[in-house]
């Protein structure tokens, strides 16, 4: 995909969405809903969080029942419970039990993924580096730099793609083992990895290099070019796993569910530097329960899929330039600095994300549920009457 391509103006192809198709049950959420005419601006009492990716529509109610019931078994530890989602996880995926490991978030198990590689390197008197393209989820950084292990950052082409050629140089041209911290869809762009691309890249990697894909936010993707790597973990390759999280999808950020997916004689390896006992009983109980709700997933994603194309629309109509979204975030230019961007819609009772350098001049967008994202439309039009975006 071409420059131009890639940052052309995308509203026109939002057009096909309906935004009166989703019933307002759709909609619905355990906190307060922003709705324009009731509440025409955010307040202190009621900011507008649109900084952190998570899912405002809520968890799913009978994910809450879930939890609720679960209650009554909180004196017991949480050993039924682990292993009903570690049966539900395999028999979604289509793989063995043993192919998964829980962690308490997803950034458990990035942690423990980090730290085996290492120690297998050291253990081996192998140098290690850890390779991220940049800017990216920062998570695997700070686990290697905890463990006195250099991080190499490539910066994204200026398409703000991975630069898959930079990343590949960087481990040839080093004498030891590397890890790749790949975040597909990436985090903050949205962008995803070509699947034809990262699968030749992984099939052809010579033995002391080793990828550990991040797939938060695989469940929003649109583009059909994006491949799963659970797909070569089914396949057997020893060199990859897969992280994925109940934070967005499944709108359960705060009970802290994640999980990687490998083939099991790294799994084995990953479990010797997780928690023992990680797993929360009502956490676990609301994750089986939202894995048995397709409805709400659907749901979910129609919601998102709402509030992308409202967003889309406003700043196509203000000539603000964004990278096409395949994640429950949009990242737009910002015209001036980001900073000042962010300290005026704060002043308003509207929170966004922050800039993410090397790429300057742009700004993370959550997308909360349609109602809150049409109230920031008209914040962000405010702004222009203002000469301020």
């Amino acid at each position: 995909m071409d420059r131009r391509s890639l940052f052309k103006l995308t509203g026109a192809s939002m057009a096909g969405v309906a935004l009166s198709s989703l019933p307002v049950a759709a909609l619905a959420r355990t906190e307060t809903t922003y709705r324009p005419g009731a509440l025409p601006r955010p307040s202190a009492k009621n900011p507008l969080l649109l900084n952190f990716n998570e899912n405002s529509i809520g968890m799913a109610p009978s994910a809450k029942k879930a939890v609720i019931a679960s209650l009554d078994k909180a004196f017991r530890y949480p050993d039924d419970q682990r292993a009903a989602l570690v049966s539900e996880l395999a028999a979604k995926f289509g793989v063995s039990e043993k192919h998964i490991s829980i962690g308490n978030g997803s950034s458990e198990n990035i942690q423990g993924i980090v730290q085996a590689m290492i120690h297998k390197a050291q253990a081996n008197k192998r140098r290690v580096q850890v390779i991220v393209p940049d800017p990216t989820f920062n998570y695997a950084e700070l686990y290697a730099k905890s463990n006195g292990v250099d991080t190499v950052k490539v910066p994204l082409t200026q398409d703000l793609l991975f630069d898959v050629a930079a990343m590949q140089k960087a481990a040839a041209t080093f004498k030891g083992n590397s890890i790749f911290y790949l975040c597909n869809p990436n985090n903050p762009t949205a962008t995803i990895t070509d699947g034809a691309v990262l699968r030749d890249w992984i099939a052809n990697a010579p033995g002391n290099q080793f990828f550990l894909l991040d797939e938060a936010y695989a469940e929003f993707v649109t583009d059909a070019r994006f491949v799963s790597g659970i797909e070569w973990v089914k396949q057997g390759y020893k060199n990859v796993a897969v992280t994925r999280t109940f934070s967005k999808l499944y709108a359960l950020a705060g009970l802290r569910v994640g999980y990687a997916i490998a083939v099991p004689e790294l799994i084995e390896q990953f479990e010797g530097f997780m928690s023992i006992d990680n797993t929360n009983l009502a956490a676990a109980s609301a994750a089986v329960a939202s894995l048995q709700d397709p409805n709400f997933q659907r749901r979910s994603v129609e919601s998102i899929s709402r509030s992308r194309a409202i967003v889309t629309q406003a700043l196509d109509e203000l000539g603000l330039k964004y990278v096409p979204s395949n994640a429950n975030f949009i990242f737009h230019e910002v015209k001036g600095s980001v900073k000042t961007y962010q300290e005026r819609m704060k002043a308003q009772h509207v929170v966004v994300g922050r800039e993410f350098p090397p790429a300057v001049g742009w700004n993370r967008l959550t997308l909360g549920t349609p109602e809150e994202m049409t109230v920031f439309v008209r914040v962000l039009k405010d702004f222009r009457t203002k000469g301020w975006v």
